[in-house]
This record gives structure tokens, sequence and C-alpha cells, in this order.
């Protein structure tokens, strides 16, 4: 593995994530295959999961980086309705029983443009263009 493998990609100024609000995509590669990880803020932090429901290994944005419910509190799934805690991506309703997202990583700092959010990319889930 390279040593830019692992450092960290900026995914987006830390202003461009609302508290309940759309989400970021990026194209990434998860154990070899195409994957898309997103990132949300929530309760005023940043988070990253791969973009795949623990019930069927399907995206879940219902329109592209619309990841929470009406409500802005729980990340949904938008083929079958099932629903994540955003801090932990625990499912906590639906058919995705006792599942959880896979996490990304995620920093967040100042930057000379600006806070910024970062992936921190791990072996099995970084960057497609890496």
């Amino acid at each position: 593995m390279s040593e830019a493998a692992l450092e960290p990609v900026r995914v987006c100024a830390s202003d461009e994530l609302v508290d309940g609000g759309m989400g970021v995509r990026m194209a990434a590669s998860y154990l070899g295959g195409d994957a898309v990880v997103f990132f949300v803020r929530y309760d005023g932090h940043a988070y990253g999961y791969l973009n795949r429901c623990a019930h069927v290994p399907m995206e879940l944005d219902w329109m592209e980086g619309q990841f929470f419910e009406s409500s802005g509190l729980y990340l949904m799934c938008a083929t079958h309705g099932a629903i994540y805690a955003p801090d932990t991506g625990r499912c906590v309703g639906g058919p995705c029983r006792g599942g959880r997202l896979r996490p990304v990583q995620v920093d967040e700092r100042d930057t000379p443009e600006g806070r910024a959010v970062f992936w921190l990319p791990d072996d099995d889930l970084r960057p497609a263009t890496l």
C-alpha cells in the first residue's frame, strides 16, 4: 500500500454540511470494488459512512445527497425505509435490525482556506482516485 493512500482527503468546507441537511458524496473503493461514501452533519458534528444499507447493499440516498428523513434526525434508506442513527450508524428501525452502517473516519480542522471536513481513509475503504 502506498503512503499516499492513508493521507487525509479534503471532502468539503465545514459550512457546506448543515445539521440534518444535504450530504456530500465521494467515489470510493471498498475492498477493491466501486463504492460511494457520504458525509453529513448531525448535532454539530460531521460523520461519514459507506453509502450501503445494512439490510440490502444499496445506496441510501433517495435523491443524490439526500440521506436524512424529513425531520433531519435520522438517516434513511430510500429503498426499504431502514432508519439509522446519524451519530453511530446503528439501525434504529426498519428491516436493518441489528445492523449498522460502515463508518468512515472523519476529521474537521482549520486550513489556510478555512475550516474543512477531511476523510481519513483506511486499508479497506479509500477514495477511488488513490
